[in-house]
């Protein structure tokens, strides 16, 4: 158990000396996927892999089918990869679901488009407008963290015991 963890470990340090490296997950067109690599690279983030899955239902859990996560789970540890972009937009819950079952970072296209904003942006208020515009689609996925919204203990900052961390978290974004 403890090679495990060590080869574990091991693996988030290498993936973290190397950078970030990308395998792109669609399921709406082959265009749209391109289209996306091309916004990948606005971002310096090289693409080790593509994957496409046409679906008529979306998976309201992965967004794609349980066999496909397995297959982008192996994917990832074969080619290293330690971000994982999809070309849809995800709920919250499904980002964290794909994290956890993947082993890796998971973002949208939105994501990554406001990561394209953040990193060209050069004056002060297009910086603040950039963060403003990350926060609002942060906050729309914070419900549903499951354990991480326990309820916390109260204290000064805090409207007093019982408050979730969601609360917390929606105040200090707004």
């Amino acid at each position: 158990k403890i090679q495990h963890m060590e080869s574990i470990i091991k693996e988030k340090e290498i993936a973290e000396d190397e950078g970030e490296k990308a395998i792109l997950v669609g399921s709406d067109t082959k265009e749209s996927l391109e289209e996306l690599r091309e916004l990948t690279k606005a971002c310096d983030i090289p693409v080790l892999d593509m994957m496409y899955q046409s679906r008529s239902k979306i998976d309201p859990a992965f967004y794609i089918g349980k066999g496909k996560v397995l297959e982008i789970a192996s994917l990832r540890q074969s080619k290293r990869a330690n971000l994982i972009i999809f070309d849809d937009e995800l709920s919250g819950s499904q980002v964290r679901n794909l994290e956890s079952a993947i082993g890796a970072k998971v973002i949208d296209r939105t994501t990554l488009i406001l990561e394209i904003f953040a990193r060209r942006a050069r004056s002060k208020e297009s910086k603040i407008q950039v963060e403003l515009a990350q926060l609002k689609y942060r906050l729309g996925r914070l419900q549903g963290l499951g354990t991480v919204l326990s309820r916390t203990g109260g204290g000064i900052g805090t409207r007093g015991p019982g408050e979730k961390k969601l609360e917390t978290d929606r105040r200090h974004i707004k």
